[in-house]
């Protein structure tokens, strides 16, 4: 008898009365009760190891992450300031640190050559064929003085080539030229621009071929048609505390420890101050946020790893990182500091606690910095060393999922047993499924016999009764 038979008989009354379905369902739950119960426990027992563990790397994480941005461009960053804005842009190149102040007065500013063309109607009109052959220098309306070390610039132009395909083959040569057609008043005139600085003007040589010549009206010598050279090339000068540089262009990285400079503007005879930030203010209320932060993380820390309560009682990662957070006031972070300097967090002022928790004492910091500052300066860097490099290193550790001492090789152990779990959650299921269908057919086909033999009962009652009226 099917499933849905026997449903039938049951809903009719026929056989036991019954619900035999409903009955497997319940017998299979509870033969597979315990079992899953346990694998439920399991799987809950490490999603909460997992979240938890994540969440503590990731709160380390984000420590790191907001305490080198801090030092990179916050208020500890020494970074620099022009007081006349006008003249320059100022910068501190990567991994560099500037301080004091400097003077700078710009005397002029790198230019580029621009070169005009002779005029046709219009970008269309033909050229002539030939080779053209750029070479590079020092350009004036009167001379050429030619940068040997540099290769000419070699381009064919081909019978039939247009002014707009000088243009193209002009710049696909990627020799730091721009070409470009102008359409003036008069007419299209090609123009080319070199890059900034003296030693990149130029002068261009043609070769005609005698088939299809004007090619050679694209040519232009020092001495030759001043009105087509629109301006020449120049190297930026300027005055950097009283002395005198040049540069090719006019964005000089590294002038000056800590300071790079883009020129935009010349101020001479009035220099301009360009001064560095001082972090000294901002260490106090920085050293208290570090000692906030820090104790966010150890209190998410102390109650996971609590040994009655905490799901990561056991964990290594989590235990390891506990212990790194317990040496981390005394960890000498500067190993290549002078003798005399700070090299731990211990002499800015953080202090343990009995319970792991950090607090920070203002008046060790005070006086470090009044013997120290440079030094106490020194371990607020991004460089290789210091407080950023420590934290950073820390939270790097704890996000190797190779390492199973760290936060990041526990959950990677975590996630491999949960997969194995739900796998054996699944087989479980399998198999409670295959007794509750074995039960519904056992069950039916005991209900069938059942059924059977209650008719045989009426039967033979129903005959008894109808003897035991005749004998009356």
């Amino acid at each position: 008898m099917s499933i849905a038979t026997s449903s039938i008989a049951t809903t009719l009354g026929i056989g036991s009365g019954v619900d035999m379905t409903g009955l497997a369902e319940q017998l299979a739950e509870a033969q597979f009760a315990g079992r899953n119960e346990r694998l439920a426990t399991k799987s809950e027992t490490l999603e909460q190891r997992i979240s938890l563990a994540g969440s503590i790397r990731s709160s380390f994480s984000t420590f790191a992450s907001a305490l080198g941005e801090r030092m990179r461009s916050g208020d500890l960053a020494p970074l620099p300031n022009i007081g006349n804005t006008s003249v320059a842009a100022v910068s501190s190149p990567l991994g560099s640190i500037g301080k004091g102040s400097y003077s700078l007065e710009v005397t002029k500013l790198a230019s580029n050559q621009v070169l005009t063309g002779p005029v046709y109607a219009s970008a269309d009109d033909t050229v002539g064929a030939g080779s053209l052959t750029i070479r590079f220098g020092s350009v004036t309306n009167a001379a050429f003085a030619e940068d040997t070390g540099r290769t000419p610039l070699s381009i064919d132009i081909a019978a039939g080539a247009t002014l707009k395909d000088v243009v193209s083959a002009i710049n696909g040569k990627n020799a730091g030229l721009n070409a470009y057609v102008a359409q003036t008043s008069a007419g299209a005139q090609l123009v080319v621009k070199g890059a900034d600085g003296a030693q990149n003007g130029f002068v261009i040589e043609a070769a005609e071929d005698g088939a299809d010549p004007g090619l050679s009206a694209l040519a232009w010598q020092a001495g030759g048609d001043p009105a087509r050279l629109v301006s020449t090339s120049a190297d930026a000068e300027f005055l950097l505390d009283g002395l005198a540089r040049t540069s090719a262009s006019n964005t000089i990285p590294g002038v000056a420890p800590g300071l790079s400079l883009t020129l935009t503007g010349t101020n001479a005879g009035a220099p301009t101050t360009i001064r560095f930030n001082s972090p000294d203010s901002a260490l106090s209320s920085v050293m208290q946020d570090i000692t906030g932060a820090l104790n966010e993380i150890v209190s998410e820390l102390r109650s996971a790893i609590d040994p009655l309560t905490g799901p990561l009682s056991r964990d290594a990662g989590a235990r390891a990182l506990r212990s790194e957070l317990s040496a981390l006031g005394s960890l000498v972070v500067m190993p290549n500091a002078p003798d005399g300097a700070p090299r731990t967090l211990a002499e800015l002022g953080l202090a343990i606690e009995r319970d792991g928790s950090f607090r920070f004492d203002n008046d060790t910091l005070t006086d470090a910095l009044e013997r120290d500052p440079a030094g106490v300066a020194a371990m607020f860097t991004t460089g290789i060393n210091g407080i950023y490099a420590t934290i950073d290193r820390m939270a790097r550790s704890n996000s190797m999922a190779s390492d199973p001492g760290s936060l990041a090789g526990s959950i990677a152990r975590y996630e491999k047993q949960t997969d194995q779990l739900n796998r054996d959650m699944e087989k479980l299921a399998e198999k409670q499924e295959a007794l509750r269908s074995s039960m519904v057919a056992r069950f039916a086909s005991a209900d069938a016999r059942v059924a059977a033999s209650q008719s045989t009962l009426s039967f033979l009652q129903s005959q008894i009764d109808i003897w035991n009226s005749q004998g009356d």
